[in-house]
């Protein structure tokens, strides 16, 4: 695999890759345990697959925003490693399906010719930073908000303190108090505001979705903008110290604010100060990428069908700040879209309007500045793609994820229902093609990837078992989410689980009793008004699974009888010493600190060291079948269980070694002891465990 090494110009990045496909090599062999490289992995954008053998491909996209040429690569790897389709997620990624794990080096290297990383895609990691996709020219901002978001994705990638946590840590920013970033539902949320003629944030801390949704706290009404990285260095040092581990289910910033309330979480935050490299951290955005424009003649256009376009109009085009341009929204029907049609938009961008898309949130793709006069052309170009279907961010426009299709972890079709519903809005409810009131969101499972639970109308795939034990697909539904703007929002319910076969019919009762009952109030509005029960009445009869027809056993888009199944992940073929793999990673995180002194990052080397020292004391507890729940669980249980009773000696003990991370400010000084403290006691624990397995 040389001839892509080479080519390669950064060589962090390049480290990266060859570390990937070094870890891949040691799976195989039976040298690296399953866990440990399903956590390798994950951390670099590959995900298992419902196909045994497969992979998925996360490819992380800062706030969405793609170039011309990030496109057109993005296309080639699709190609060349996948099946040519380009799945846009939730959360402005792209994904990719179907791709052999052990060319998933070389197709990094190929996206990173034109800076594309798989770098925290995945995993318990920093996710892919979320925006507005109007950032830049949404009409109501205060500033942009992308310089930031741009900042906040370089600072915190492969940062050490955010590589290993108890699970991921998602953040966005909003443009506006409109908050089409959905600060409420996030780890971290930053809406724009300006005080006193100061750039700053009003900062949601500890939101989430999943099965237990969590409105998130607002952690201050304004911060200034050179203090959102600080701050979140802190706050991600809380999290990976005292958030839990053991059980994923509540492995959560929100389970953590739930535990010990937003005050506690202040005083944990305030302890974290001096460790933090910078008090404040200046965001430079006046040299952020300048928008330009291309120079182009207007191409002369001949619309046939006129009802259509001005139709297309109403409902596609999104205005803009800035004089004289548009942007146009292009609805992506489940978020699958092909790479024969992105090269044609990707050169389109690049010459007639500034040579980037964003991808939003609901899956679809926008446009930014496009001259006023060009809208025809567009319009003209884009039908020849596919890409003029009426509805973007309408009613009609409905999310979902790709639940069964590709997923471990899908219970029902999503896709499937999705297309479903869409035929019926089109064919039996016009009028919501332009409705922008009523947001239709479907998960495959309770995990919500769907963002089902804050949909005005939302579907969860379960399953319903029969007096006869017959397992048959299932929606439960959710009614009464939204977005109330400015950090509020409203979760959805859980009104009825319903055979899918019987989702249309849901639909058509939910948007009959709106269309006779709503008296133009907000769907949102009209539901908190009637209240749970009120649907629940009308909706119980569907829930029926008497005599259920043999169609009700098959999921849609299926022609096979319903069957609840996990997909397959890999297998390491042989059983791994959990325990020397846990001390080589404490091994390979004191080079890291190493690395990082040498390259004069303090703060980095200090935070590995503080990673080994943990991973080491981790080692021994788990020999001990000790609960390793939390770092600071970890950090305790060490002291009781192996230092006050002098089976390992530290002067001081092993808490007032480990924690002067927080007690003393980052230096080169300080860097340097206490990696020779991480490196001592690694020696003692080995020294320990030889000892232990000699008597064994």
């Amino acid at each position: 695999m040389q001839s892509f090494r080479t080519e390669i110009e950064n060589p962090v990045v390049e480290k990266d890759i060859l570390e990937l496909e070094r870890k891949i090599h040691e799976f195989h062999n039976g040298k690296l345990d399953e866990e440990k490289f399903r956590s390798l992995r994950l951390a670099r954008g590959v995900y298992g697959q419902r196909q045994q053998g497969v992979q998925m491909i996360r490819i992380k996209l800062p706030y969405g925003k793609v170039t011309s040429n990030q496109l057109h690569r993005i296309c080639d790897v699709s190609d060349e490693y996948s099946t040519g389709r380009l799945h846009i997620t939730t959360r402005q990624d792209i994904q990719i399906h179907y791709v052999d794990l052990d060319r998933t080096p070389e197709l990094w290297a190929e996206l990173e010719k034109d800076k594309v990383t798989l770098r925290e895609a995945c995993g318990n990691t920093v996710r892919n930073v979320t925006a507005s996709e109007t950032a830049g020219i949404d009409v109501d901002e205060p500033f942009d908000v992308s310089p930031y978001a741009d900042a906040l994705f370089k600072y915190f990638l492969r940062n050490p303190i955010g590589q290993e946590m108890g699970r991921k840590f998602k953040v966005s920013f909003s443009s506006s108090d409109a908050d089409t970033g959905l600060s409420y539902m996030h780890d971290l949320g930053f809406i724009a505001k300006i005080k006193n003629g100061i750039r700053g944030f009003k900062v949601m801390l500890g939101g989430g979705l999943g099965s237990q949704p969590r409105h998130a706290d607002v952690l201050f009404e304004f911060l200034p903008s050179e203090k959102i990285i600080p701050l979140m260095d802190g706050v991600i040092r809380v999290f990976d110290r005292y958030g839990e581990r053991k059980s994923r289910a509540k492995a959560r910033m929100k389970f953590l604010l739930k535990d010990i309330g937003l005050d506690g979480f202040k005083k944990l935050l305030e302890e974290e100060q001096k460790a933090v490299p910078h008090s404040t951290f200046e965001i430079d955005a006046e040299s952020y990428p300048q928008v330009k424009v291309a120079e182009s003649e207007i191409p002369k256009v001949d619309i046939t069908d006129t009802e259509a376009f001005e139709k297309w109009k109403s409902t596609n085009i999104v205005p803009q700040k800035q004089k004289g341009f548009v942007a146009i929204g292009i609805k992506v029907l489940l978020g699958d879209f092909y790479t024969d049609k992105a090269r044609l938009l990707a050169d389109l961008i690049k010459n007639y309007a500034a040579g980037e898309i964003r991808l939003s949130l609901r899956q679809n793709i926008l446009i930014p500045y496009v001259k006023e006069e060009l809208v025809s052309f567009f319009y003209q170009e884009l039908e020849k793609l596919g890409f003029v279907e009426a509805g973007y961010n309408k009613a009609l426009d409905i999310t979902a994820c790709p639940g069964t299709d590709t997923c471990n972890l899908g219970i029902a079709s999503s896709t499937g229902i999705a297309e479903e519903l869409e035929r019926v809005i089109k064919n039996e409810y016009p009028q919501y093609i332009s409705n922008p009131d009523v947001a239709i969101k479907i998960s495959g499972c309770m995990n919500a990837c769907g963002q089902h639970n804050m949909a005005n109308i939302g579907f969860q795939g379960m399953s319903i078992r029969t007096k006869d034990k017959l397992v048959a697909p299932a929606l439960q539904v959710l009614l009464g989410g939204g977005n109330d703007g400015d950090g509020n929002g409203r979760f959805a319910d859980k009104v009825v689980k319903v055979p899918s076969k019987r989702g249309p019919e849901a639909l058509r009762l939910i948007l009959d009793d709106f269309d006779t009952n709503g008296n133009g109030k907000s769907y949102a509005d009209y539901y908190q008004e009637k209240g749970q029960m009120y649907f629940y009445d009308f909706l119980t009869p569907l829930s029926d699974i008497e005599n259920l027809i043999p169609e009700a056993f098959i999921d849609w888009g299926n022609t096979e009888k319903y069957k609840k199944e996990i997909g397959i992940g890999e297998c390491a073929g042989v059983v791994i010493d959990l325990i020397a793999t846990l001390l080589l990673e404490s091994q390979e995180k004191i080079d890291k600190a190493k690395e990082a002194f040498e390259a004069g990052k303090w703060a980095a080397s200090i935070y590995h060291s503080y990673s080994s020292m943990v991973n080491s004391a981790k080692a021994l507890l788990t020999a001990e079948k000790t609960k390793v729940n939390t770092h600071a669980s970890i950090i305790k249980d060490f002291d009781e269980k192996f230092v006050r009773n002098g089976r390992i000696a530290i002067s001081g003990g092993f808490e007032g070694m480990v924690l002067q991370l927080n007690k003393k400010e980052p230096s080169e000084a300080f860097a340097e002891s206490y990696m020779e403290d991480a490196d001592r006691f690694l020696q003692k624990v080995e020294n320990f465990r030889k000892l232990e397995l000699a008597h064994v």
